[in-house]
């Protein structure tokens, strides 16, 4: 599996907490992270959301309210979340949530960064997604 390696940390707890909507998860090298569901939602490893390359990104906004549905192990190496606006394509695995977890204010600041250079506010309500399912990008001003 990709950016897994005997000393990758793996998760020894996971907890799904609702009402702060953090993700609390201890790993076995010590580290426990509250990862905020918003952070996951934003940077959710899937095509959906990562596009097929450079550039093809998605910048998700309004998803500070967004909870998680259901948690669905996958294999041995990751989790695949159902987040309450419908989307459920993103495979975290154990490596990426440790990265969400331990640089989460640099995560944060990159999201803050992509939200100004697209002059978009963090609440804003995402576009509504064009019919087609087809993977070109679409603006409408």
């Amino acid at each position: 599996m990709a950016g897994l390696t005997p000393s990758t940390p793996t998760p020894t707890e996971i907890t799904v907490h609702q009402q702060s909507r953090v993700l609390e998860i201890a790993f076995n090298d010590g580290a426990r992270f509250r990862i905020p569901f918003e952070l996951m939602r934003v940077f959710s490893p899937s095509a959906e959301v990562m596009g097929h390359g450079p550039g093809q990104e998605t910048l998700q906004t309004g998803k500070r309210e967004v909870g998680i549905t259901e948690l669905e192990p996958v294999g041995h190496y990751g989790i695949r979340p159902g987040f309450s606006d419908g989307h459920a394509s993103g495979i975290f695995s154990w490596d990426y949530l440790y990265q969400l977890g331990s640089r989460e204010a640099e995560f944060w600041a990159d999201y803050q960064a992509k939200l100004a250079a697209a002059g978009l506010d963090r609440d804003a309500p995402m576009a509504p997604k064009a019919s087609g399912g087809s993977c070109g990008s679409h603006t409408h001003h």
